[in-house]
């Protein structure tokens, strides 16, 4: 399978790439992204041939259908990762919580969130796919909180590659925070900004295309590629276990095969959502998909209102923060599938001059055909955990609470609804303590141990190790200092 452009392509660039290339350099023509040329139709028979096949079994077949030119031996190697996940047999456990409700667990992996589901298979394709090329890459993460932790756990000590991570100081959980800066390898280096998420996010983009920067690297004998959703790497092992979680639901006979679901997923950068939009468009039957946001909620204005409007706009701490994202990268691929590479690239080129684009009545119709959304505050989050534990005995993060306002205002109760809880409770235990408890200003660790004795869960001992581990990254830094501070790394 080919991949293509969603901006069109300038005098310098391939029709048309492979996914390795795809991955190697994620930005594509006039800043854009890559998209693949078609999409495999799964259908029915390809649902009905997996009912009783393993994850893995899943995956290899889906990965399969998208040809992509990777060795058979090392896709399975990377599969072969979620091994060590919390149960081998099933790494995604879906678990029913209330009527009509159930929630896909994807958290169950070494750094206790979402990105380990695909972040965790990329590092070995990307690192093999280097040492067979005899190259080295420098790889860019900017995270909000989760992507950090997954890339470095999945890179670390990996041969022909070093990382670049890049995090808002302050604007992550004290977990999350100390699952980046203990990380001790020599190919590893994390790097606090003094701003937010999209500061980082918006660096990396600029790094990659400057051909300043990917000349200076090639000194070091060096090429720049990214580990976040920005790379399709990302993306394709993310549509899995969306398909996996509708097989759960036949299996539990929660659904027959063929009837339609609702998607409901907390949505930051939007990789998550387009996995979604991309396995109903494979075949997987879908009812709608519905965004859940917190207080920065731009993507509800947009699915609302058509209107993708940053003027003014500067982002909201939350009680959820690793949804704290203004420019969701991967909205972009959305509006490529829908509109076409000329109607992106005016979009994004007037949301990246004016921080506003407006979609016509015709384009708002066709986005609300697919989407629907809705956001959810920090007090309404508090009450969904607190109010879901104390009714339904399920503790949830209070990213995966955003999907419960939603599923009360955007799903008909008839229809089954797929909810994605993208971390552990562990990862954001001061604000749950609160929610369950009603403390205030709890450390992590005395939180952690709160929640533990009210909901008679252990603390994973990957979390609980964590606060003894000592500080080998404590470099903060103004990002217009990100690039020297990379390349002093090298």
């Amino acid at each position: 399978m080919n991949f293509i452009q969603t901006r069109g392509i300038d005098e310098n660039s391939s029709s048309n790439v492979r996914f390795s290339e795809a991955i190697l350099s994620p930005i594509a023509s006039f800043g854009g992204l890559y998209v693949p040329e078609t999409l495999p139709k799964l259908g029915e028979e390809f649902l009905l041939k997996h009912l009783n096949s393993s994850y893995k079994e899943l995956a290899s077949d889906m990965l399969s259908r998208f040809e992509i030119d990777i060795d058979a031996k090392v896709i399975q190697e990377a599969l072969d990762l979620y091994d060590k996940f919390d149960d081998a047999s099933n790494p995604v456990p879906v678990v029913k919580v209330k009527e009509n409700l159930y929630i896909s667990e994807l958290y169950h992996g070494p750094t206790r969130a979402f990105k380990d589901m695909a972040l965790q298979p990329f590092g070995v394709v990307l690192s093999s796919i280097a040492q067979q090329r005899d190259e080295n890459y420098l790889i860019l993460a900017a995270t909000s909180g989760d992507t950090g932790p997954a890339a470095l756990e999945t890179f670390k000590n990996r041969a022909n590659v070093k990382v670049a991570c890049l995090y808002p100081d302050g604007g992550t959980s004290d977990v999350q925070r100390l699952q980046m800066v203990t990380e001790k390898a020599e190919n590893l280096k994390v790097i606090g900004i003094n701003g937010v998420f999209d500061d980082a996010q918006n660096a990396l983009k600029q790094l990659l295309a400057s051909s300043e920067f990917n000349d200076s690297l090639k000194a070091h004998n060096t090429s720049l590629s990214a580990a976040n959703s920005v790379n399709f790497g990302r993306i394709i092992f993310q549509i899995i276990y969306h398909i996996h979680s509708y097989l759960e639901l036949v299996r539990q006979d929660a659904i027959v095969m063929g009837e339609k679901v609702y998607l409901n997923v907390p949505s930051g950068n939007f990789g998550n959502a387009l996995g979604g939009y991309y396995a109903w468009e494979m075949g997987l039957p879908v009812e709608k998909i519905i965004i859940s946001s917190n207080e920065n909620n731009v993507l509800t204005k947009l699915i609302k209102t058509g209107k993708y409007d940053l003027r003014n706009s500067e982002v909201v701490g939350t009680t959820s923060p690793a949804m704290d994202i203004l420019k969701s990268s991967n909205v972009e691929r959305i509006l490529y599938d829908m509109f076409g590479p000329k109607r992106t690239k005016e979009l994004m080129h007037s949301l990246e001059v004016d921080n506003f684009y407006e979609l016509s009545e015709v384009e708002l119709a066709r986005l609300q055909e697919c989407f629907d959304a809705d956001f959810c505050n920090g007090d309404e989050g508090k009450k969904y955990i607190k109010d879901t534990f104390e009714n339904y005995g399920y503790l949830m993060d209070p990213h995966t609470a955003t999907c419960l306002k939603s599923y009360e205002t955007c799903c008909d109760a008839k229809i089954k609804t797929i909810a994605y809880s993208t971390a552990e409770w562990t990862k954001f235990s001061p604000v749950i303590a609160n929610a369950l408890t009603g403390e205030n200003d709890a450390k992590d660790i005395t939180a952690l141990e709160s929640i533990s004795k009210e909901a008679s869960l252990e603390i994973p001992s990957m979390i609980k190790e964590l606060f003894d581990k000592k500080i080998v990254h404590d470099t903060i830094i103004n990002k217009e200092n990100i690039a020297k501070e990379i390349l002093k790394f090298l």
